[in-house]
């Protein structure tokens, strides 16, 4: 089995920055991708950013330039800085992990942070 864990979650004044981050575990041989979802209340679950195990990465033009992500392949850890906050960036971000297991691939999901952005 595999888990995602995901931390650094809670509420930031609109302008400041917080980083979340996301543990995985368990009998992980590579994970190829990894992201970052959200989903605001009432909202359909939408993609803020992805990085491949190459390190190529992809963000929604929501967050462009605002958000960084990364990760420590030695680790199995993602990581999302976030900067800049809006109150729009308030969901709750959930991560997820494209995991080979033996000669497959599997997706997992955290069970997500809530970040809220309010003065």
């Amino acid at each position: 089995q595999v888990q995602l864990v995901e931390s650094g979650g809670g509420l930031v004044q609109p302008g400041g920055s917080l980083r979340l981050s996301c543990a995985a575990s368990g009998s992980i041989n590579m994970i190829y991708n990894m992201g970052w979802y959200r989903q605001a209340p009432g909202k359909q679950r939408e993609l803020v950013a992805t990085i491949t195990i190459g390190a190529t990465t992809n963000y929604s033009d929501s967050v462009k330039g605002r958000f960084t992500i990364s990760r420590d392949n030695n680790k199995n850890t993602a990581y999302l800085q976030m900067n800049s906050l809006k109150p729009e960036d308030t969901a709750v971000y959930y991560c997820h992990a494209n995991v080979m297991i033996g000669i497959r691939f599997y997706d997992y999901w955290g069970q997500g942070t809530q970040v809220t952005v309010s003065s």
